[in-house]
């Protein structure tokens, strides 16, 4: 059985039309956001890719959910059910990684459109060693997930757990918080936010 397949998207392009659509300039967006004008520059020119954390920051700025700057607008608020092919990535080295045939890392599938929704479901796969990003994010609502297999570091605050199958978290997002895998299996949660923000 094949996958539905969702259009690539060029990630450059997408944040400078987004940018230019607002009327800000690379230097607004990056003082805005906290991250250097050489890395939007360098991100709109794509040749380099955010991490997780990144990207939100600058989505952050604009300001845009992750969900809506990776949507497609193929998904309408009637369909209820959603085959595996179906899933958003919402995580920009996924796409790339996947683009380039280069095995993904850290993979973040929405279900649906999160427009349409006051809740914000993720399938998140994390292969060992990855994670969202050198820095802490964070973004308004409340989050809450469950280890499915593999193991999690997750940090939230100045909290740190290493969460295994059966396990899980529940917290304000606002609080700065990562996650990464530093063990040498795959590791696969669900997750769950509300309002979507992410």
């Amino acid at each position: 059985m094949s996958a539905a397949h969702e259009p690539e998207l060029n990630i450059g392009q997408r944040l400078k039309a987004v940018r230019t659509a607002q009327k800000m300039s690379q230097r607004e967006l990056a003082r805005k956001s906290g991250v250097t004008n050489g890395m939007i520059s360098q991100i709109e020119g794509n040749s380099t890719s955010p991490s997780v954390s990144s990207l939100k920051r600058i989505l952050d700025a604009i300001p845009m959910s992750m969900s809506d700057f990776f949507s497609n607008e193929t998904h309408n608020a009637k369909q209820v059910f959603f085959r595996a092919g179906e899933l958003r990535e919402l995580n920009p080295n996924a796409i790339i990684a996947k683009d380039s045939g280069d095995v993904n890392s850290l993979s973040l599938r929405q279900v649906g459109n999160s427009r349409n929704s006051a809740i914000q479901m993720l399938y998140e796969r994390y292969a060992p060693g990855s994670h969202t990003g050198a820095d802490l994010y964070s973004h308004n609502g409340e989050e809450a997930g469950i280890v499915i297999s593999g193991t999690i570091e997750v940090t939230v605050g100045d909290q740190t757990a290493t969460l295994g199958a059966g396990d899980a978290y529940l917290f304000e997002s606002r609080e700065p918080h990562r996650f990464h895998n530093s063990s040498d299996d795959e590791c696969i949660v669900v997750s769950a936010c509300t309002p979507p923000s992410f």
